[in-house]
């Protein structure tokens, strides 16, 4: 009988991926559902463009990538509880996307929106729709395949209950928000979930004299878009709440009430 240490094997990132999210409350629970933004920049041993020949024919990537924040259990751990369903029914581990798993790698789905062949540091693939914490290391990435990695009319499990998004919130911006980044102006700008797909992509670099609240509203569609993904556990609903969660820079607070999530605050992080 063969050992089965005979098939352990040893990886090492190939890259880091760089997005808004320095921890990991607020970020989506799946791949591709809100519009954030992210750069993968490979490590120098793999760090040629000639490694991403081809590249350009394609839309989305799959990232395979290590729960790097995650505590480690000493033990197999069969069951998990998913968010989605409330924080307390147990499905199996290899039934659901759960990050406690015995070798905690993640699978995401991400969008090519550029690559950089000619910068510092290329090549550099910049991303939308990844669900991992900043400087996450990333192990592989392989082209999404359309008419091999697309299945119609496939059943979803437990997550058929929520996959149509009803959970998702509207969410707007309350006059506070202006008034914590001292900005004289009001905001006029309220984007629904169809006018998200719709919002200016303009960067967000943050030029010199740029007040916080002129970033702010640069990044303001992305987030919307993160934070109508309801980030959330699933068993608090009290209204009155204010939660907080870093992004981009920032230190955001939000409320929740009757489906709609309310941009309270935000302050630049120090």
């Amino acid at each position: 009988m063969t050992d089965d240490r005979d098939n352990y094997i040893e990886i090492r990132p190939i890259a880091h991926i760089h997005s808004p999210f320095p921890e990991k409350f607020g970020i989506p629970r799946q791949s591709g559902l809100a519009e954030n933004r992210a750069e993968i920049h490979f490590l120098p041993d793999f760090r040629s463009v000639d490694s991403v020949r081809g590249m350009e024919g394609f839309d989305y990537l799959w990232l395979i990538w290590g729960f790097s924040a995650n505590r480690r259990e000493s033990t197999f751990q069969p069951t998990v509880r998913p968010p989605r369903l409330g924080g307390n029914t147990r499905m199996g581990v290899f039934a659901t996307r759960s990050p406690f798993r015995p070798n905690g790698l993640g699978l995401s789905s991400v969008r090519i929106l550029s690559i950089d062949l000619t910068g510092e540091d290329a090549p550099v693939i910049t991303v939308e729709g990844a669900d991992l914490m900043d400087g996450t290391p990333i192990y592989d990435i392989k082209p999404y395949i359309p008419y091999a990695d697309a299945h119609e009319n496939t059943r979803g499990g437990f997550t058929d209950s929520y996959s149509g998004g009803s959970y998702r919130l509207q969410v707007v911006v309350d006059d506070s928000l202006w008034e914590s980044l001292d900005d004289s102006e009001a905001a006029s700008i309220s984007y629904g979930q169809n006018s998200l797909k719709e919002a200016s992509k303009a960067s967000v670099q943050e030029s010199p004299d740029e007040s916080p609240a002129q970033t702010f509203r640069k990044i303001l569609p992305e987030l919307k878009s993160v934070l109508s993904e309801d980030p959330r556990p699933s068993y608090q609903h009290d209204p009155a709440r204010i939660y907080g969660m870093k992004y981009e820079g920032f230190n955001v607070h939000f409320r929740v009430e009757d489906g709609t999530l309310h941009i309270v605050s935000a302050e630049e992080c120090p």
